[in-house]
């Protein structure tokens, strides 16, 4: 695919939702995640997603017994931190993508349950940082907060759909540029990054390029990627654009027109909304693929000035 073909593409995706999104469905909603736990049935084990070098608490509303606190794999956690009615863990470097780990734990006062399970399951890049256990009844306070964050949720949803509704009803091209807002008098305006921007050493994969683009309201990260001769088809499911401060961009959308799958360059876009005053990098830009090991992270990405 030529520069010009990419750059034709990279005002659609700007303006369409035509593209790929992402397709991760992992709840990490600010906030607390919350499970209850019923003493009438036997409950399949809750997953908690947990990432290495992140802190995951588990807040309990019942004292544990500590000393019958059962974790798989306890050596591959950098942190296991226990209270009397919390758990903190932070998983070491030795864990991987998708890697599952059984957590039991068992209630001092006897009631029912007298335990409960947890799977800990493996994220590339992002963990749920807070998660509380109710094992009775819960407060009126708990039930408020948890309606507030509902409300926050769907006007959240109500949004996006709004958003994505007018970007299919609106026409292609540089009129669907202009129609959706994406573009002004400025253009989009793009960047070759290569030189600045660097990639994580991977013995799988080669780099070709990363160029960068912005508009109005979005920016997109554009690379070219190949798979060494004898690795696996690689296609990435999710990406995270953070900077050095830790503040997130949403992204909107991943574009592969194919898996990576042999030695011959293939792109691939990244779109995220990005309003103008929070496109203070450089960025970072981390990429995974799904139920597997292998993730990608592009270092110090710029996007370019408005003139």
């Amino acid at each position: 695919m030529t520069s010009s073909s990419i750059a034709i593409l990279l005002g659609l995706l700007l303006a369409s939702g035509a593209a790929t999104a992402q397709s991760e469905a992992l709840d990490f909603r600010p906030g607390a995640r919350r499970i209850e736990l019923s003493p009438e049935e036997i409950q399949a084990a809750s997953e908690i997603v947990i990432s290495a070098g992140l802190s995951t608490t588990l807040l309990f509303d019942a004292a544990l017994k500590r000393e019958d606190v059962e974790l798989e794999g306890r050596d591959r956690f950098e942190l296991v931190d226990l209270g009397q009615t919390t758990l903190r863990l932070v998983p070491s470097s030795r864990v991987t993508a998708a890697e599952t780990f059984r957590l039991v734990v068992h209630f001092r006062d006897g009631a029912a349950p007298v335990s409960a399970s947890f799977l800990l399951r493996v994220h590339p890049v992002k963990a749920q940082p807070l998660v509380e256990i109710y094992r009775g009844r819960r407060t009126v306070a708990t039930y408020q907060q948890e309606v507030r964050e509902l409300r926050a949720e769907l006007t959240r949803v109500k949004e996006e759909n709004a958003r994505v509704v007018a970007e299919h009803e609106a026409p292609v091209g540089l009129a669907g540029l202009i129609s959706t807002g994406a573009m002004n008098e400025n253009g989009v305006l793009g960047s070759n990054v290569s030189k600045v921007g660097f990639m994580d050493a991977e013995k799988w994969l080669t780099p070709s390029l990363v160029r960068t683009y912005r508009s109005t309201a979005r920016v997109a990260v554009e690379t070219k990627l190949a798979i060494k001769a004898g690795s696996a088809p690689w296609r990435a499911i999710g990406a995270m654009l953070r900077n050095k401060a830790g503040a997130e961009l949403k992204v909107l959308r991943i574009w592969q027109e194919q898996p990576i799958s042999d030695e011959v360059f293939k792109p691939l876009v990244v779109e995220a909304e990005a309003p103008a005053a929070s496109v203070q990098g450089p960025f970072s830009l981390k990429l995974w693929e799904a139920d597997g090991p292998r993730t990608l992270t592009l270092r110090n990405i710029t996007f370019p000035e408005w003139p």
